[in-house]
């Protein structure tokens, strides 16, 4: 009886063992799946797409969609299928451990372990790979060829060998001239030449029809025409004597034929086919001595039928601004005709002075009030300046080339079917100073018309936005949405037309909480031949006239009425426009459940839904180019986002991510809504432990940002944060987590915040299951600013986290964000600071908004980070906050990631913070023992050998 009544027992703790689920720990990262690239054939019965993990090596899985078929290929990735459906071509990365240990070595570039290339006959499975691969490139359609080039190993010398029968005399004089041997320079390697083992390449071409190849030495650069009919090239067929025996060739892919287009040439640059393969360019240095310090570049031009290459354009031709160059930046690219040819100039500007050694020469940045920019902008855009280049076109028929962009007009906008005949200029000369506070600046537009060489003024003084996806493929018509007006306009040539003015709902952000003109939702596209623009507003699609003969017509009827958003999905990455009569995919989102679905748009009307909306999220939408197959991902907070195919109405599951997660106590994520403080409704997301017991009390950690509430939908994996909350992480440990919306009033952002936290704080804390003693708030950048807010204005919270906070607003208005160069100005007069006034307008309004200046009120213990790389906020907001509440006596700590930026980027140091994030809630939280760090600190002198993550016993 006794032994089973043990018996029992035993079987008993099995049981309640095997019922239990572990807590997430720092372990499980790097395996963590997530779906990357997808791809589908064009007949879609093929699918390829990658499997990622955090940190290790990756997977492509190779699927059929007429069958259940499926080939794993460790670490393959950026698949392409060939245009026939026979071929899949890939990459493979080197062993994670192969990379990681040659890094621990300190291996030179040229030493790393590389990618290689496979192919795999689909219909056989078999695989063909090549090692050394540098670049993998196949023409746009059909794409049937393919090229690889690869690095070819280094050539060994052979070593010195000693001959022992001879005496020690003869001996030394034999290793002396091995030695000479070595230095000597080839035959006819003068001091012109250049040695360049950087081109010491081959070019593999593939064609995957045939099973075929055919190899090209020496190649640095190489592309294919759209067509898949010509391969251009530059091969160099003397390593040690660049200069003479470089060339541009011309391959033939359909007569197997080559034609040498110029021989000779220090560099080539912007390699260009027409789209038929009947027309090359490039641009070419060749005069110039290798080590000269103003080498000029000329644009050579071949046709089919001429003997070899001709210079088209240089400084000398007419046209040609004075004091430019052709710049070996810019783009060169054919027109879709093939009647003209754009390319790049640039300003000639004066080489690097030498006569002065490194000693002599001062260092020092001067700022000048009529300056366009701040000196820490243009430093950090020295390399972007110093290779600014101007758009220009050669019109073959004319005969002539024309300047379209200069340093009056620097951007340029060009239809994707003008032909490279109509361009829109914009240009903000003259008003770039008032971006310092304004964030951005008034704009004049021109439509530029190369033929008749016209500069048409659009609209002048512009506030407002254009892009370059908004003007019209045929370049007839100029689109721009003006904040003035709160309209879209649009200009045909000679006339403006309000084309919105009919659409009486808002076309523009109705929740704007910033101090500046609301941003517009955006322009979906241009539909067939310029008939119609679509539009979007909050919820619904807009067809609009650009002629304005027709009214505005609502193509989605009642997403307005029912909440629901409609947005276009882009499923062909080569479409000049959107057609009508296709099967156009959109996204559909509730905005009250927060579930989704995507629908089909047809004749510009809403046809059948793809998939109905449900409570998932709904991603990474792709659609086979000859087929109605598509694929998508799915997920929710408990879903990881697997990969579904859809085909003939039917929905099958293709992956199975991240089993492991079923091993986990994982959580539930819920809408949570309440009151605020003054009586706003207000909306957040509620996440409980999948064990959640309501007879229990738990921890609860508020993490905000903005507004978080749509995501409710998303999955959240366990991840080294980059100083965020990782949410699923905390809830697995049994932490509630609280994510509130927050909606600000303009000049009170810590008004706002605590009217919004604090109150859903305390209508949580309502609830029996939580423990209101121990509730902690976490926050980075914007959010780390409200956490260093809220605890200056309530005790409630047991332990507080800020990243990257700014505490003084009046130090920071003037600062910079070092990593773009720009002045903080504009972020509070115009941005996510919200106060809407210049410091000297509204003092009081900057200094209520700073934690600085109400330290004495925190009772509340707070980590910081502020890491000395910061771009976004300067790391000293980090000093003065730290210092200030050490010098009141708080309990205040401080993360410097040396070297770091505003987020944490490098993994290392997010697992670092992750481990700290976890000590500090769980010591104040759940009262689990302390780290040292946070009794003890960690002395400079032990900096590199006590991280101090032990716990203090």
């Amino acid at each position: 009886m006794k032994k089973l009544i043990l018996l029992l027992a035993m079987l008993s703790e099995v049981i309640i063992c095997i019922g239990q689920k572990k807590p997430l720990d720092h372990s499980v990262y790097d395996s963590w799946q997530s779906i990357g690239k997808t791809i589908i054939s064009n007949n879609g019965q093929w699918i390829a797409y990658t499997i990622t993990v955090q940190e290790g090596d990756d997977e492509l899985v190779v699927q059929s969609t007429v069958n259940n078929s499926k080939t794993v290929i460790p670490r393959g990735y950026e698949p392409v299928f060939t245009s026939d459906n026979a071929t899949l071509a890939f990459k493979i990365k080197p062993l994670f451990k192969d990379t990681r240990n040659a890094k621990i070595k300190k291996k030179k570039a040229d030493e790393m372990p590389r990618d290689s290339f496979a192919l795999m006959t689909l219909a056989t499975r078999t695989i063909e790979k090549y090692p050394n691969l540098i670049s993998l490139k196949t023409p746009k359609d059909p794409n049937i060829w393919v090229a690889g080039l690869f690095r070819n190993e280094p050539a060994v010398k052979p070593k010195y060998q000693s001959d022992k029968t001879k005496d020690s005399l003869k001996q030394i004089i034999d290793s002396l001239q091995y030695v000479i041997g070595t230095l000597a320079p080839a035959k006819g390697e003068g001091k012109d030449s250049i040695t360049d083992p950087g081109r010491n390449n081959k070019l593999l071409l593939f064609n995957t029809a045939t099973g075929t190849s055919l190899t090209f030495k020496n190649v640095s650069e190489y592309i294919f025409n759209k067509k898949g009919t010509e391969l251009l090239l530059e091969q160099t067929l003397d390593l040690k004597d660049t200069a003479r025996t470089s060339r541009i060739i011309l391959y033939h892919l359909l007569t197997k034929k080559t034609d040498t287009l110029l021989r000779g040439g220090n560099d080539f640059k912007s390699l260009a086919l027409s789209d038929d393969g009947s027309q090359a360019a490039f641009v070419a240095q060749r005069g110039a001595k290798a080590k000269s310090l103003i080498k000029y570049y000329t644009l050579w031009h071949f046709k089919q039928g001429m003997d070899s290459a001709r210079v088209l354009v240089d400084t000398l031709t007419p046209h040609f601004r004075r004091g430019e160059r052709i710049s070996e930046y810019g783009k060169v690219s054919f027109s879709r005709s093939g009647e003209r040819l754009q390319f790049a100039t640039g300003p000639a500007r004066p080489p690097r002075d030498t006569s002065l050694v490194d000693i002599d020469k001062v260092n020092v940045d001067i700022w000048n009030y009529k300056d366009d920019y701040l000196q820490p902008y243009q430093l950090q855009n020295q390399k972007k300046e110093r290779e600014r280049s101007y758009v220009a076109v050669y019109d073959f028929k004319l005969q002539r080339m024309m300047p379209v962009a200069s340093d009056n007009l620097p951007a340029v906008y060009e239809g994707s079917l003008a032909d490279a005949r109509y361009y829109v200029a914009i240009t903000d000369t003259g008003r770039r100073i008032a971006s310092q506070w304004a964030g951005n600046t008034r704009k004049d537009i021109y439509k530029v018309d190369v033929a008749n060489n016209q500069y048409i003024p659009v609209i002048l003084n512009l506030d407002g936005d254009i892009r370059a996806s908004w003007i019209s493929p045929s370049g007839k018509y100029v689109l721009w949405y003006d904040n003035t007006t709160r309209h879209y306009h649009v200009f045909d040539g000679s006339t403006t037309l309000n084309v919105t003015a009919g659409i009486k709902v808002p076309l523009y952000d109705e929740e704007n909480d910033v101090p500046d003109a609301p941003s517009p939702y955006g322009v979906m596209g241009w539909q067939d031949g310029d008939s119609k623009i679509l539009i979007y507003d909050r919820y619904d699609i807009w067809a609009v006239d650009p002629a304005g003969r027709r009214a505005p017509v609502n193509l989605t009827v009642n997403g307005r009425k029912n909440k629901i958003t409609y947005r276009y999905i882009q499923t062909d990455e080569e479409e000049d426009f959107i057609k009508a009569a296709n099967k156009n995919v959109l996204s559909v989102f509730d905005n009250t459940s927060k579930q989704s679905g995507l629908a089909i748009l047809e004749n510009n009307k809403l046809a059948t839904s793809l998939q109905t909306i449900q409570p998932f999220y709904t991603g990474q939408v792709s659609k086979a180019k000859n087929a109605a197959v598509y694929t998508y991902t799915k997920e929710s907070y408990t879903q990881s986002p697997d990969l579904y195919l859809l085909q003939a109405g039917n929905e099958k599951k293709l992956s199975g991510i991240n089993p492991q997660q079923s091993n986990y106590n994982w959580g539930t994520a819920a809408l949570y809504q309440w009151k605020t403080f003054t009586g706003k409704p207000a909306t957040g997301i509620l996440y409980k432990p999948e064990n959640f017991d309501s007879t229990k009390k738990y921890p609860v950690i508020l993490y905000f940002y903005e507004k978080l509430s749509d995501n409710l939908y998303k999955y959240v994996p366990p991840a080294p944060t980059p100083s965020r909350l990782n949410i699923s992480f905390f809830v697995s440990r049994g932490y509630i987590v609280m994510t509130p919306d927050i909606s600000y009033t303009i000049g009170y952002p810590a008004k706002s915040a605590y009217d919004y936290i604090v109150s859903g704080a305390q209508a949580l804390a309502k609830n029996s299951w939580v423990d209101s003693k121990h509730m902690g708030i976490q926050g980075q950048s914007w959010g780390g600013i409200q956490v260093a807010q809220l605890v200056t204005m309530t005790d409630m919270f047991a332990a507080a986290w800020s990243g990257a906070p700014v505490a003084n607003m009046t130090s920071a208005y003037g600062g910079i964000r070092w990593q773009t160069g720009m002045n903080r100005q504009f972020q509070y007069e115009k941005t996510q600071s919200r106060i809407g006034a210049t410091l000297w307008e509204k003092p009081e309004l900057y200094i209520e908004n700073s934690p600085l200046f109400h330290l004495p009120k925190v009772n509340t213990p707070m980590v910081i980070m502020a890491n000395d790389n910061d771009g976004a906020v300067p790391w000293y907001q980090g000093i003065e906050l730290f210092t200030g509440l050490r010098r009141l006596g708080k309990q205040v700590w401080m993360l410097n990631y040396n070297g770091e930026e505003h987020n944490l980027v490098q993994r290392k140091n997010r697992k670092d913070i992750q481990i700290r994030e976890q000590q500090f809630f769980d010591w104040l939280l759940k009262g689990d023992k302390p780290a040292k760090w946070l009794i003890e600190g960690v002395p400079a002198v032990d900096k590199g050998n006590n991280w101090g993550l032990e716990t203090v016993q």
